[in-house]
């Protein structure tokens, strides 16, 4: 046999294995695909998840986590889902690709802190969003964290938007996110996370933006020399299944992963809000130079993309005043 011929044999063995929803004893096994690295916000978060729905599940079902974007990137995620090769998927800002409304999150300095996103979450994501998404066959069963985002890049400190310009910059595949840059003056591009380092790396982009659990975990420090604190954009992520494949599932194990997801956020927040001090300290003594950004003035030139949200998303005006309003 050809060394080709067995690599490409033994690969499909692979990936086989790993899109087998059935082990051997039967037992019904459950894929979470994530984008996370090692040490990510995402990956603490999936992990605590299927330890608590395994603990529940007592050999009904079994939740295996695949991060790293082992199963695919965010967009080849949410594909898996509609058909049914994995179970879970937890998007972040890929969401508003899916479904306009969500590009409300997109908007810069729309949410304030985890308790002013409780409030959108209650009064906005729950009532409203979440019923457009699964009206499109996407039932998100919580919110989880991304974070709040900052930039990194290797040609200044970035304090004003105008100390952005010409700055080659990568963004996650968000329309809002690519606009809110170009309004600053950046030259932003998308890219899957997955390929940000060698990027960065080699170059061809001189930034990007994430939050710190994001940038510490893929290790950004090593190939990035400032990190201006702008926490421009809160990101949520969301725990995401397909509507019809989910509601397969035996109506008790729907029950009990629905409750351990939501039951889980009050471990991603805490767990989010002690990285935002250990992260900040680590990225620091990993040689990054760090600067607090001027907020008012990216606040000041942000009019342009709130007023095009507006006009451009039904709705989308008045989703944005409601979360402004749930501010305190």
């Amino acid at each position: 046999m050809k060394i080709s011929t067995f690599y490409k044999i033994a690969g499909m063995a692979a990936v086989a294995a790993i899109m087998s929803t059935q082990v051997m004893a039967g037992e019904l096994v459950l894929k979470f695909g994530h984008v996370g690295k090692p040490g990510s916000l995402f990956e603490a978060s999936a992990n605590e998840f299927a330890k608590r729905a395994n603990a529940k599940l007592a050999g009904k079902a079994r939740v295996e986590v695949f991060g790293s974007s082992q199963l695919g990137k965010d967009k080849e995620l949410l594909k898996k889902l509609k058909l049914g090769t994995i179970n879970f998927a937890l998007p972040s800002s890929v969401m508003a690709s899916q479904v306009d409304e969500f590009g409300m999150f997109d908007m810069p300095y729309l949410v304030k802190d985890r308790a002013h996103m409780a409030r959108i979450e209650k009064e906005i994501v729950r009532p409203t969003l979440m019923p457009i998404a699964e009206a499109k066959g996407l039932k998100i069963l919580a919110l989880w964290e991304n974070g709040f985002r900052h930039i990194t890049n290797n040609k200044r400190p970035i304090d004003i938007p105008g100390d952005l310009a010409g700055i080659k910059l990568r963004t996650p595949k968000s329309v809002w996110r690519v606009k809110m840059f170009k309004a600053y003056g950046a030259n932003p591009t998308p890219l899957s996370f997955s390929e940000v380092f060698v990027a960065l790396q080699t170059g061809t982009f001189d930034g990007q933006e994430n939050p710190f659990a994001q940038i510490a975990s893929a290790k950004f420090q090593e190939v990035q020399k400032y990190l201006s604190l702008t926490g421009h954009v809160y990101t949520p992520a969301y725990v995401t299944v397909d509507t019809k494949h989910f509601a397969k599932l035996p109506a008790d194990v729907q029950a009990i992963l629905t409750e351990v997801a939501q039951e889980t956020q009050a471990f991603v927040y805490k767990t989010a809000a002690e990285l935002e001090i250990t992260l900040l300290d680590e990225l620091k003594a990993g040689g990054m130079q760090v600067n607090t950004a001027n907020k008012d003035a990216f606040i000041k030139a942000s009019d342009k993309i709130y007023k095009e949200f507006a006009d451009t998303v039904d709705g989308g005006g008045a989703l944005v005043d409601k979360a402004m309003g749930l501010a305190m």
